[in-house]
């Protein structure tokens, strides 16, 4: 399992929760490389890389999407996750993840639940979340139908980024948009779902997404970008109509990250 994975930690610019990322990988019950990708290269990121004997990568940054793909491009194992700054992993959670990847050879990207924790404290599923984790576990009805995929898609974006590792050898040819600011993982996994092979679930909650006045989901609520890039998606997949409306509802939900 060791040989065929990476993590590939984003960060950007001075972060207090980056070294709680780092430890939580440090943690996995599954031992697997770690690398650090950064298109700014801060010496507190250089220093934290050298503290953990972590590789460091920088190339020129342009936007969350391209960071991605730079990330990506410095890895050379069949499974990626990209590890954000601000979030941690509980200790099971790659050993979840390869158990299911290695078991199915047409994987396509592989994610886990995860629960959200704000000013240090875990929040309780509010009814956002609680939506998400069933839209995930319709998902999984149908894991290899693009149809079914799309369908479920068409309401939202269940799958948080940070909990998803690729089978990068099933994805030849994909890249983040590099355009978009915060639905470029719905946009992702609407392109992914074009490929041929399956979505894989796992039910445990074993990532953290933290809710700060930093973080790019604060900031993206916070100027619209988020309700403007949503109705885009929304349209992919419904007359203009009914995407406005979703659209109205789901509005609602960015209140978790706002309050």
């Amino acid at each position: 399992m060791k040989n065929n994975h990476t993590w590939v930690i984003c960060a950007y610019g001075e972060s207090e929760f980056l070294e709680a990322c780092i430890l939580s990988l440090k943690a996995q019950t599954v031992k697997s490389k770690i690398i650090c990708y950064s298109s700014t290269p801060l010496e507190s990121i250089k220093l934290l890389c050298q503290k953990y004997d972590l590789p460091f990568y920088t190339k020129e940054g342009g936007g969350i999407g391209k960071d991605w793909n730079n990330a990506l491009s410095f890895v050379d194992t069949q499974f990626a996750t990209i590890a954000h700054q601000d979030d941690y992993y509980e200790p099971t959670y790659l050993e979840a993840i390869l158990q299911k990847m290695e078991h199915s050879k047409d994987v396509l990207i592989a994610y886990t639940d995860y629960f959200e924790e704000k000013n240090g404290l875990k929040i309780p599923a509010n009814k956002n979340l609680k939506i998400k984790t069933l839209m995930l576990k319709t998902l999984r009805i149908i894991p290899t139908s693009h149809f079914w995929r799309n369908r479920v898609l068409a309401f939202g974006n269940p799958i948080s980024c940070p909990a998803v590792t690729y089978n990068l050898e099933n994805l030849h040819g994909f890249r983040f948009d590099e355009e978009m600011r915060v639905s470029l993982d719905w946009y992702a996994w609407y392109k992914i779902s074009e490929y041929k092979g399956r979505f894989v679930y796992i039910s445990e909650k074993l990532m953290c997404h933290r809710i700060h006045e930093d973080s790019e989901t604060t900031k993206t609520i916070s100027d619209n970008t988020r309700t403007k890039e949503d109705l885009f998606m929304y349209q992919l997949f419904w007359p203009k109509w009914i995407a406005n409306a979703i659209n109205k509802a789901y509005m609602k939900s960015q209140d978790s990250n706002s309050n």
